[in-house]
């Protein structure tokens, strides 16, 4: 107990440091100042310099910089452009993982993650223009599958505090902790509970990680200034039975709270948080299902918040439905005719449902017949079988869609028929996974769907990590065909069908518009995120994929083009934002300024505004 009290007081002392070292920087401007635009200034010099990693550029400092800043001899001195570090860094990265052996698919992922955030810690400009340079490969290093692992073993792996922890011990004093972050600005917060870290449940306060992993992307994806980004936990407790035995663990040894006591916790939070920054966007992340939903509805009318588990992962997979029905050779228009299989009904799943449900409405003419006609293309499937309104005590949120008893019994389906059954009864369209359970679509399953009435059937394994994908690519083509469309929550190779036909293995990466909600909301003012703002999401990524890829099964883009992804879904998100009148302006640009932007202009106004890893021009200035 000892080691772990010291490493306590280690995090307490690093944390003050960092406050001190914040506070004093007088202009906390964006690292895209280059050597021609105005300068940063700095109150500290020296070791002070090279030991702070928003302001360290290790061997790339100029001579003018070295003399400036008490630097010259306290580093070799060979001054080598930013380029030139990132070749060599990607040397000593190749080397070392190739001794490594401890990561889950990829045998090498925990190597490369401890490397990367070495480097995070150190020098922050450099850490992102590696990531963004890499991104299709460190996206799932920095992020799932990877994280996933990092979350289970985050107590052991922990070196220094990066975000902020709010406890349930810490009621009462929230609205003071929040001064303790030494940013006076915070645009972008994301912020989970741990109850329910991707489909690995409740990892308690190790789930802080899942909170890094996405602001990472937030700022590789979505150009938000690092500076401004705010990773937080909330620790209410943890019902991991093995986390509460573990003398080692970092969190509260102590059950969950529940019920009033829990919802108590997050009001405090996000109160404070938005009395100190009233513009802040709260994005929450791996809420369990009882209560993700709850706390969307709770704040999302009153705070700039939104759910990624329950809008995100919805939007992605609007995007990836409507470009399958592309891929059938068909229209977008031609969406509410599709029949849907949804097996999960957590947060998730349903979020999915709704947003579904909502889109083809809006097809059909957006009335009241149209929402309820929507309502007849789904069949939801959770632990107990079918969904029909003959169950006792339907969760509420899963409750419209639950099969009227006449309908189903008309298909020769009953309440809680299992998934096989179902899948051969409707034969559907779209088999969707968002179930958390490994394998859940089974060789029988798949073989069901193989009589599905759609020339072209398309199978989402959504559920993340990898270990908890429904199936796996080579499942799905190598039972039902290699004519199917088939996507996954994480990354997954293609297929190689032979005869050089190639299976692709699209992955619906939440990272595709969550970045870009974020973003255009930012940019846009919105007072809040609307339903609106997020099919435009939805819509613009779906209409990002050409004619030709479609036909060939590729329903997503390539993550390497995700900066430009981001780009347009955020101006799609603010010019959505402005036709709901929702647009409050961002800094010099008012409201009545975006109204007047052409599409093209919003698109160079977002672009603008997104932050580049340059190193600024430093310049000491005593207080």
């Amino acid at each position: 107990m000892s080691n772990f009290s010291s490493q306590l007081r280690l995090s307490s002392s690093l944390i003050k440091r960092l406050k001190d070292r914040m506070t004093t920087i007088q202009s906390r401007r964006s690292f895209t100042t280059t050597e021609g635009s105005r300068p940063t200034i700095v109150h500290k010099r020296s070791l002070d310099i090279l030991h702070d990693p928003w302001f360290n550029k290790g061997t790339a400092f100029s001579m003018t910089e070295r003399d400036r800043l008490d630097l010259r001899g306290l580093l070799p001195p060979n001054v080598m452009s930013s380029q030139q570090q990132i070749e060599r860094f990607m040397v000593d990265l190749k080397r070392l993982e190739v001794h490594a052996r401890d990561g889950p698919s990829d045998p090498n992922a925990l190597a490369k993650w401890r490397i990367l955030n070495r480097l995070h810690d150190r020098n922050e400009t450099m850490y992102y223009q590696v990531l963004i340079d890499n991104i299709e490969e460190y996206a799932p290093i920095v992020y799932t599958p990877t994280v996933g692992l990092v979350c289970q073993n985050y107590s052991g792996l922990f070196r220094r505090p990066r975000g902020m922890y709010f406890s349930a011990e810490d009621r009462g004093e929230m609205m003071s902790m929040v001064y303790n972050w030494p940013a006076d600005q915070v645009d972008m917060i994301v912020v989970t509970d741990g109850s329910r870290i991707l489909g690995l449940g409740d990892l308690g306060v190790q789930g802080i990680g899942i909170a890094i992993g996405k602001l990472d992307l937030y700022v590789a994806a979505a150009g938000i200034n690092p500076q401004r980004v705010l990773p937080v936990m909330i620790d209410v407790g943890t019902n991991n039975e093995n986390l509460l035995k573990n003398p080692l663990y970092l969190g509260l040894q102590e059950h969950r709270l529940d019920g009033e006591e829990y919802l108590s916790v997050i009001d405090e939070f996000m109160e404070a948080v938005f009395t100190r920054w009233p513009h802040v966007i709260v994005q929450f992340e791996d809420f369990q299902s009882k209560w993700a939903l709850k706390l969307l509805q709770r704040y999302r009318n009153t705070y700039r918040m939104f759910n990624d588990d329950v809008q995100g992962t919805a939007g992605v997979a609007i995007a990836g439905l409507l470009g399958a029905v592309r891929a059938q050779g068909r229209l977008m228009i031609d969406f509410p005719k599709q029949k849907i299989v949804l097996a999960g009904a957590g947060s998730a799943g349903i979020g999915v449902a709704n947003a579904a449900r909502k889109t083809m409405s809006r097809m059909l003419g957006n009335n009241e017949s149209a929402f309820e006609s929507a309502r007849n293309q789904f069949w939801v499937v959770d632990a107990m079988g079918l969904i029909t309104e003959a169950r006792n005590n339907i969760d509420p949120d899963a409750l419209p869609f639950a099969r009227k008893l006449k309908e189903v019994t008309h298909q020769g389906l009953t309440e809680g028929a299992s998934l096989v059954e179902v899948v051969k009864k409707v034969k559907p369209d779209v088999l969707l996974g968002l179930s958390a359970v490994g394998g859940l679509f089974s060789e029988e399953v798949l073989e069901a769907l193989k009589d599905s009435t759609s020339t072209r059937p398309a199978i989402f394994a959504m559920s993340n990590p990898t270990t908890n994908a429904e199936c796996t690519p080579q499942q799905a083509f190598s039972t039902v065909g290699g004519h199917i469309v088939y996507a996954s929550g994480s990354p997954f190779q293609d297929v190689d069908l032979g005869n050089g036909q190639i299976g692709h293995s699209n992955q619906g990466n939440n990272m595709y518009l969550f970045p870009g909600i974020g973003l255009g909301t930012l940019l846009s003012g919105a007072r809040v995120i609307s339903d609106g703002m997020l099919q435009a999401a939805a819509e613009c990524l779906a209409a990002y994929m050409k004619e030709e890829e479609l036909l060939k099964g590729v329903i997503y883009p390539s993550i390497s083009s995700i900066r430009d992804i981001t780009k347009e879904v955020a101006a799609a998100v603010v010019r959505e934002a402005v036709v709901e009148g929702l647009a409050e302006g961002y800094r010099s640009m008012d409201a009545r300024e975006l109204q007047k932007l052409t599409q093209e202009e919003t698109i160079e106004y977002v672009k603008k505004n997104m932050w580049d890893p340059v190193y600024p021009t430093l310049v000491y200035k005593q207080e």
